[in-house]
Order: C-alpha cells, then sequence, then structure tokens
C-alpha cells in the first residue's frame, strides 16, 4: 500500500471520522467472504475525500459500515474501529453503537446519497413526504417550516417548478430528478459528515457540475466533511483534496489530488488513470476508435468507419405524456418530452443523444423501439415502418432492436439466475435451442468479461457494474441490428467502462452493429460517435457529425455543454463562476399549446442548428 501522505489538507487536528483496519465479511454458499479486507484512513472537517476504485473493490461497503447499513445487506463488521467525531464533541465506534443510536445519527449527523435514486426513494409516498420526513424527525419543525425548507433544498438542487414535483411520486421523474432529491434529502440537516456513493452517476454534465459546486459550496460554508464515492476520475479532479484508491477490498495509495494525478506510484492507479476517457482526445480524427488500455498497447487499434448505407430513419418524432389533474383526473396539460426531432443513423454507426437529464433523450429511446406510444412522427428501421407494425408484428421486429438500460437493477429480474436471463430473449423467440444455445450463453459471458462461474449468479450478487456487462450481454443474444443504449455506461467504473465501451466498439466492427447511445458524458461521446445530436427540451438544438459539434459547437445550448464539462486534471479545475446556465423553462405546456416545427441551418458540410427558438 502506497501512502503520499497521510497529512490533513485542511490543517485541522482532529479528524471526523477516523477508520481504522476496517475489515466486512458477507456470508456465501461458498463460505465467508470479505469485501473489506483491511482499510484504513480519515476525514477531516471541510475536507473531501474521494474514494475510488473499479465497482467490487469494496468502496461502497466502507460507507454502508459507516453508516451501519452494511448489516442489512447481508453483511457483518469483522474486524476494525470506526471512529466519529459526534457534534456534542465526544467521539464514538460505530462499530460498536447500537442501532437505535445509529437512527439518530443517520441523517441528521451523517447523511448519505445512495448510488441509485429509484432504490433510495420509497415509491408510495410524494417526493414532498420522503423529504420533510428527516426535518421534522430531527429538526423538530412543523408541517409549514418543513415544506418551505424541502422546496428551498429542491430549488437549490436545480429542479424546476419544486412546488409541483413536491405533489409527484419518484416514478413521475427522470433518473436526474430522483437522483437530485436523494442529494436534497442528504443534505437537508446539513449533516457533519456526508457521504456521497456516486452521486453523479446518473446527472448530465451541467447539474453535475452544479452539484459538485454545490456540495463543495456547503464543505466551505459549514465546515461538513465529505466523503465521496466515484468512479468518474474527472470528478476527483474537481473535488478531491485527498484521494483514497482501493482495489479487491485493500487500500492500494492515498495521497493529494495532484499527486495521484501527476505522480501515480501504484500500477492500479496508473491503469484507472490510463483507461480515463479525455475531452478532446478524439480531435482531428474523423471516425470513432477504442481505446489504448495499458497492459494492452500493442493491440492494433484501428478506426470504425461503418458504413453509407441507412438502417434508421426517425421524421418528425413527437412523444408527449398527458399531465391529470381535478377529481376526475382528467388530462390537464401535456409533457413536451420529444418535440419533432428527426434524424438518421447508418449501418455500422453510431449517433449519440446528450443533453440534460429531462430533455427528452430517453423517451426518444424508448420511442423509437415503440416502449412508449409517440404521438406522431415516422420510423423506419432497415426499410420496416415500424410505426405501422401490429403488436405481433412489432414483436417480430424487436429481433432486431434491442435495449440496454440505465439502471441494470431494475432491468434483470432478481429471482432469474444470470445465465437465464441471457437465455430468456433466445427461447422467447426460438432462435437457438439446446447446446447451441448453452455455447452463444457461454460466448457471451466471455464477450462482456465476465467468469462463467457467474452464470449461477443472481443480480444482487453483483456489481452495478458487473450487472451492466449482464444487460448488455442479453441485448447482444438475438444478434440484432440496432441497440439503444441508455446511459448504459454511466453506472460503470472508468476501467470497466473503457472495457465496455472498447467492446462494443469491437462488436460494432465486427458484427456491424448500429447504435443509438444516449449519454450525459462528452468525454465518452467523443470517443464513441459518429454523429452527435444534442438535445434541449425535448428538441434536437444541434446535429452533425462528432468533429464538427465537438469542434466546432454552434448553438449556445451546446457550448455551455462543453463548458461544464470536467476535465480528468486537478489543475484545471471549473470555478462556480464559470457554470452561469439559465434555469430550464417546464416542458409542461397546457392542451391548446400548439409549438413551431423545428427549422434547422446548415453551418457545415454535416451540421445544423436549430433556428426555431428553443427556449435557450
Amino acid at each position: 500500500m502506497l501512502d503520499h501522505t497521510t497529512a490533513p489538507l485542511s490543517g485541522e487536528k482532529d479528524p471526523i471520522v477516523r477508520i481504522e483496519n476496517l475489515r466486512v465479511g458477507f456470508q456465501t454458499k461458498d463460505g465467508e467472504v470479505f469485501g473489506v479486507e483491511d482499510v484504513s484512513f480519515s476525514v477531516y472537517p471541510g475536507e473531501t475525500v474521494c474514494i475510488v476504485g473499479e465497482s467490487g473493490s469494496g468502496k461502497s461497503v466502507s460507507s454502508l459500515s459507516l453508516m451501519r447499513l452494511v448489516e442489512f445487506g447481508g453483511g457483518q463488521i469483522a474486524g476494525g474501529h470506526l471512529f466519529f467525531d459526534r457534534a456534542q464533541g465526544d467521539s464514538l465506534d460505530i462499530a460498536e453503537a447500537d442501532q437505535s443510536l445509529m437512527r439518530t445519527i443517520r441523517g441528521n449527523e451523517i447523511g448519505m446519497i445512495f448510488q441509485e435514486p429509484m432504490t433510495a426513494l420509497n415509491p408510495v409516498f410524494t417526493i414532498g413526504r420522503q423529504l420533510t420526513e428527516g426535518l421534522r424527525l430531527h429538526l423538530d419543525l412543523d408541517r409549514d417550516e418543513a415544506d418551505a425548507r424541502a422546496i428551498e433544498l429542491l430549488r437549490e438542487v436545480r429542479i424546476p417548478e419544486p412546488e409541483r414535483r413536491m405533489k409527484q411520486y419518484p416514478h413521475e421523474l427522470s433518473g436526474g430528478m430522483r437522483q437530485r432529491v436523494v442529494i436534497a434529502m442528504a443534505l437537508a440537516c446539513k449533516p457533519r459528515l456526508l457521504i456521497a456513493d456516486e452521486p453523479t452517476t446518473a446527472l448530465d454534465v451541467t447539474i453535475q457540475a452544479e452539484i459538485l459546486a454545490l456540495m463543495d459550496r456547503l464543505k466551505r460554508e459549514t465546515g461538513t466533511a465529505v466523503m465521496f464515492i466515484t468512479h468518474d476520475m474527472a470528478v476527483v479532479a474537481q473535488m478531491a483534496d485527498r484521494v483514497v484508491v482501493m482495489f479487491r477490498g485493500n487500500k492500494v495509495e492515498e495521497g493529494p489530488v495532484a499527486e495521484i494525478f501527476n505522480n501515480p506510484q501504484h500500477n492500479y492507479t496508473k491503469a484507472l488513470l490510463a483507461a480515463v476517457p479525455k475531452l478532446g482526445e478524439m480531435t482531428g480524427k474523423s471516425a470513432p476508435e477504442p481505446m489504448r488500455l495499458l497492459g494492452a498497447e500493442d493491440k492494433e487499434v484501428k478506426p470504425i468507419p461503418g458504413t453509407q448505407e441507412v438502417l434508421l430513419e426517425v421524421k418528425n418524432l413527437t412523444t408527449r405524456f398527458p399531465v391529470k389533474g381535478g377529481f376526475f383526473r382528467r388530462t390537464v396539460a401535456q409533457v413536451h418530452a420529444v418535440e419533432d426531432v428527426s434524424f438518421t443513423i447508418n449501418k455500422g454507426q453510431t449517433l449519440s443523444l446528450v443533453g440534460e437529464s429531462g430533455c427528452g433523450k430517453s423517451s426518444a429511446g424508448r420511442s423509437i423501439l415503440r416502449l412508449v406510444e409517440p404521438n406522431s412522427g415516422q420510423v423506419r428501421l432497415g426499410g420496416t415502418d415500424v410505426m405501422a407494425l401490429n403488436q405481433r408484428d412489432l414483436r417480430r421486429a424487436r429481433l432486431d432492436m434491442q435495449m440496454i438500460f440505465q439502471d441494470p437493477f431494475a432491468s434483470l429480474n432478481p429471482q432469474m439466475m444470470l445465465r437465464d436471463q441471457v437465455a430468456e430473449p433466445m427461447w422467447n423467440f426460438g432462435t437457438l435451442r439446446g447446446q447451441a444455445m448453452e455455447d452463444r450463453i457461454a460466448m457471451l459471458f466471455d464477450r462482456v468479461h465476465l467468469p462463467r462461474s457467474f452464470m449461477r449468479r443472481y443480480p444482487h450478487e453483483l456489481s452495478g457494474g458487473q450487472r451492466q456487462r449482464v444487460a448488455i450481454a442479453r441485448a447482444l443474444a438475438l444478434n440484432p441490428k440496432l441497440i439503444v443504449a441508455d446511459e448504459a455506461v454511466s453506472a460503470l467504473d472508468v476501467s470497466v467502462q473503457a472495457q465496455v465501451l472498447n467492446l462494443m466498439m469491437e462488436l460494432q466492427a465486427e458484427l456491424g452493429l448500429s447504435f443509438l447511445f444516449i449519454s450525459h458524458d462528452m468525454a465518452v461521446v467523443e470517443r464513441v460517435s459518429h454523429r452527435v445530436g444534442v438535445m434541449y427540451l425535448g428538441r434536437i438544438v444541434e446535429i452533425g457529425s462528432r468533429q464538427a459539434v465537438f469542434e466546432n459547437p454552434q448553438h449556445p445550448y451546446t457550448r455551455a455543454l462543453m463548458k461544464a464539462v470536467p476535465i480528468a486534471d486537478p489543475a484545471r479545475r471549473k470555478s462556480e463562476r464559470e457554470l452561469n446556465f439559465k434555469p430550464i423553462p417546464s416542458p409542461i405546456h397546457d392542451l391548446d399549446y400548439r409549438p413551431e416545427a423545428s427549422a434547422y441551418d446548415k453551418v457545415g458540410d454535416d451540421h445544423f442548428v436549430l433556428t426555431t427558438d428553443s427556449g435557450y
């Protein structure tokens, strides 16, 4: 284990948290497995310690141990101490504390932002009820005071129309919106220690930049200590004072952020930094190409030109969702999720849709597959008019188009073995039987770099990144022509993300796959895309070749998006002054609202900019 230095950067004498020789075990069918072997580090007031490492390295297990939530996930603290400096000035060993004391500490003195917002929120309670619960319990506020504070918190995390959101349920919000609600809940009681477990994974760059700035400001103003668990090295460069690198349950390196980035000592840290896609790396290249990963430098990297043959053609796609109200739950307004969107994807090429959460990216992807029924528009896949198909023919057409969803835990069946989940599409469509199917399942597990022993496991036994690779294997099971990848790599750590992106590009080169790649990670989009469409409030505001959009952005929103991208270099941190975003207008309009059609200016060879007023 390599320590550059263990001295605090804040100049404070006493740490808020001191973890000493933590060891956490889990009982499995094959005996006890240790998620954390031997980990020690401290977090000081007003300091951000980033814990990095790939999924399964023990990052989240360490944080769940600090909250004493690890027991609820089948884990047991098998050794070590977790000293927490409480507000009253007494030091408490959390490893020894009983659960009733932990209930007063959780949410009040230690706040936690969880990784998967849909599992962190209760689906049967409104957002307002869940936000005010902690405020009323810990701060002893009455209903009106708690409501006012909750609305203020939603505003702080930049949720439009917070009064309306208070009455909504989690399923009515987009992934990024839900994540912001979870962040607001964690910040509600101004905790002494904030544990953020992948808090910006599901957020697009503009909101991520603002949330990071918000957490940074909170830390400076209140002296809150932040334990930030992430796999995004650009976020680490932006946020961290110190970095702890974990690998297979052990701490392998610790030091100040500049030291770790400029002079990594451990081989694993070097490999981690080599796997980070950096914005600007693809400048001057016309076609995407796989990344050069540490240990595979000798592997030949070929660009993927694709073909000029159109596979998917989308024209004037419009999708709106009804807003119900009143005693009879009549439709009183509409959410204009996708508004007059048109694009094409060539065989063997990738079109990426980027934009903030709630801009309509995922709705556009789902509308194309008719998982959500569009209001109007044309979708043609390889000459087939997808919109005209009846349910039986649509089912057959789905052999050619598959989807990789954002949240793998929600898209996998918790009661089925992973082998059966990958086999299920082949059973349903009757494409393979017997030994041929077994061989294909084994081949798919190999392709997504999962050991064949995982076939007998269940989703809860895998880390987030491993679950996402199962979802990718399942999407490939039927040899589709088009894959809609909805934030498919956002939940993966950098080393795994780089492998999965390379895997997707290799498969594209070999099989001629086309991807509609929905993402908010601009560096990833730059790496994989042939063409890029930037979405804002349901419309594509700029579309063109990756080179044109990234190297010569024309629309003011595209420029703001580029500016917000954190750079994996601690010397080039963004200041809060640079992030001057306009508040997002509401996409909800009255029933008699008639939007203008989308009109574009051609500003380059393959480069179009929206001239219709997009509201930005």
